[in-house]
């Protein structure tokens, strides 16, 4: 099988110009196709004028509450904090199974203008494939 069919990509928090404050970005649901049991959070950036975008990555058991951070020790990598020097960058960070529902979270800081800052988060080795795409 192929990588189309064993991964699927969704958008946590939409490219866009971040400012001070803090970007909860979507809940993305792991259990499609039967559980996705690996992921990656994939972190792009446009122009960065200013500021620190500080990227973490959040589960929760019903994507609408008890959200927390991802432990360090279940993370291949380190989640990123963007600032200026990182424009047009990408940067990833890998997880594997955690509690059902993942989330990007941006907090920023120090910030006039911002930076572009987007967050997808790329799903794989699914319980049932080829992943079912709607």
């Amino acid at each position: 099988m192929s990588l189309y069919d064993r991964t699927i990509i969704k958008v946590s928090a939409a490219p866009a110009v971040r400012t001070n404050g803090t970007v909860n970005g979507t809940a993305i649901d792991r259990a499609v196709n039967g559980g996705m049991r690996d992921g990656m959070l994939v972190v792009t950036t446009g122009v960065v004028t200013d500021g620190s975008h500080a990227v973490a990555i959040q589960d929760s058991a019903d994507g609408s509450t008890g959200w927390a951070p991802i432990s360090a020790g279940l993370l291949q990598g380190s989640t990123p904090t963007v600032v200026a020097a990182n424009d047009s960058t990408t940067f990833e960070v890998g997880f594997g199974e955690t509690r059902r529902f993942v989330r990007a979270v941006v907090v920023t800081s120090g910030a006039t203008d911002g930076g572009i800052v987007g967050c997808h988060f790329a799903l794989s080795s699914p319980r049932y494939a080829p992943v079912a795409r709607t």
